[in-house]
């Protein structure tokens, strides 16, 4: 089977964040979709992000690596969770996608990993 990503992308905007009342929904939401994907043996991994603000960018100039804090670009959303799922083909993995979405109430990316290559 393909593995797929499934990425969450976070407002970075407070104000478009949905009320305190809503999280707790939202995280139920997210917790019966986890659960759904483990019964259905699509589950690798999940996780959610801190802020953006947060990331350590490490970028290569002149041969050497520099490191900056931050995020790598200025962007209104950010990643700010993802799931790693097994599934047949694409249409299966945007089921998940859709699952994904409504339980979090933002966009959700869905794209297929790299076939590795045998050597």
């Amino acid at each position: 089977m393909k593995q797929y990503l499934l990425s969450v992308y976070h407002p970075d905007v407070t104000e478009s964040a949905p009320p305190p009342g809503d999280i707790e929904q939202i995280m139920a939401d997210v917790g019966a979709v986890n659960d759904e994907l483990r019964a259905a043996g699509a589950w690798v991994f999940a996780g959610g992000l801190h802020p953006s603000s947060t990331a350590t960018v490490l970028k290569l100039t002149d041969g050497e690596v520099l490191v900056t804090d931050g995020p790598f670009l200025e962007a209104n959303e950010h990643i700010g969770g993802i799931w790693v799922i097994k599934a047949p083909d694409l249409d299966v993995a945007l089921g998940w996608g859709r699952k994904a979405a409504r339980a979090c109430r933002i966009p959700v990316e869905v794209r297929p990993f790299q076939e590795e290559t045998q050597g």
